[in-house]
């Protein structure tokens, strides 16, 4: 089931154990009064701008109507020819080459066609508007190009930048170490695709090792520090024994970045992260948190459970001292679901200023599959802010197969549960 088109159900209310996730049209909102009249708001929203450029692009073509109707209703001492420099104009940011070199022939035709209807095409200011109109048109033409080579720019860094953030953040297997796995990242802005948040997932003799992050700051800094993270994790997670050189190998990349760029301050070069390994044949989670919201557990039946640390610890890259590394373990069920996230899930806020809160949204549920989680979390997040998210999210989900459970369950029937 797609992202776009669908919204999350979290309805409760089955007898011994939690509800389903059921995918429903977004046309359909019972008991969710605040979320529908959210969701109206962003379609008004959506509807208003596409008026806006039906109402642009129709505005050339009226101007020059309206120039027609007020040079043959109004005396001779008034000229429309404002009207009629404005269309091509109007046009040249909008619309095609072709489209803006039309509307200035149409703009001329006009006043010729005016001036011969009234006689006056030979005397000189006929002629001046004329030479104006046309001058004009190939200024808009001008303009246009400008804007076109402008907006080509746009999508090609657009796609540089999509590309340079798929290379340093790539998609993990579906796959991996017998997990099921499933990692998404949705960006703040809808145009924006470097940020600071980070996951990866690595498949090492110790079992598979994961990290999700948040490096503080935003831009081209910020994706410079992921590539460093990453990088670090994917070699320290193949040759480091324990989770907790992996977290030492982390600081120390970190530090001799700091000693690159020649000394990042302290409140701006630290990073927030998660490790956590699930070793093979084990059903059992370790985890090092470094500042970092507490992962999640989602059993089979519905029940969940926040994995807070024992004792909390800094983020990564503050250089306050050497700190002393904390491993926690619980239980990883067959048929169990552990979700790390950064804090664009847990501090998103609705219209009231709450923020979401995704232990309380997904107490009692129940999921088919790692991915069918982050599409539900994902959907009710947008939801709940009204689509005006403030912070970059990473989320990544992973799922211990129950013993004979298929690869991905997406035939299953979703079968949704309405509230009493």
């Amino acid at each position: 089931m797609g992202r776009r088109g669908v919204a999350a159900s979290f309805r409760s209310g089955e007898p011994g154990g939690g509800a389903r996730y059921r995918p429903q049209p977004r046309a359909y909102r019972a008991g969710r009064p605040q979320v529908w009249k959210r969701e109206k708001r962003r379609g008004r929203h959506a509807g208003s701008g596409a008026r806006t450029r039906r109402f642009v692009r129709a505005l050339p073509p009226l101007m020059i109507l309206g120039g027609l109707l007020f040079d043959i209703f109004t005396p001779p001492a008034f000229t429309a020819i404002p009207l009629f420099v404005a269309a091509p104009l109007i046009a040249a940011p909008f619309f095609s080459l072709a489209s803006t070199v039309r509307t200035g022939i149409a703009s001329m035709l006009a006043v010729i066609v005016l001036r011969l209807y009234s006689s006056t095409l030979p005397e000189a200011v006929p002629l001046i508007e004329l030479l104006t109109l046309a001058t004009v048109s190939v200024l808009a033409v001008v303009i246009n190009g400008v804007v076109r080579r402008s907006n080509e720019q746009l999508a090609s860094a657009r796609y540089i930048a999509e590309t340079a953030m798929r290379a340093v953040l790539p998609q993990p297997a579906d796959r991996t170490g017998g997990l099921q796995v499933a990692a998404r990242y949705e960006a703040a802005q809808a145009d924006e695709f470097v940020g600071g948040d980070l996951f990866a997932v690595s498949d090492t003799p110790w079992g598979v090792r994961l990290v999700v992050g948040d490096v503080r700051g935003k831009g081209l800094d910020a994706v410079e520090t992921v590539a460093v993270v990453i990088g670090a994790f994917r070699e320290a997670a193949e040759q480091e024994a324990s989770l907790e050189g992996v977290a030492g190998r982390l600081e120390r990349a970190l530090a001799r970045e700091e000693a690159r760029r020649g000394g990042l301050d302290v409140l701006e070069g630290f990073i927030t992260a998660v490790l956590a390994e699930i070793p093979s044949g084990l059903s059992r989670v370790r985890i090092v948190n470094r500042g970092h919201p507490e992962p999640i557990l989602l059993h089979p039946d519905g029940a969940l459970e926040v994995l807070k640390p024992s004792v909390p610890a800094l983020p990564l890259g503050m250089d306050l001292g050497a700190w002393p590394e904390c491993t926690d373990e619980w239980d990883l069920p067959a048929g169990t679901t552990l979700l790390l996230y950064t804090d664009g899930l847990s501090e998103a806020r609705n219209a009231e200023g709450v923020f979401y809160d995704p232990a309380a949204r997904l107490r009692g549920r129940i999921f088919p599959g790692p991915e069918e989680l982050l599409s539900a979390l994902t959907d009710d997040v947008r939801l709940y802010t009204g689509g005006e998210s403030t912070d970059d999210m990473a989320l990544l989900a992973v799922v211990r197969p129950a013993e004979g459970q298929p690869d991905r369950r997406r035939t299953v029937p979703i079968v949704g549960v309405e509230e009493a």
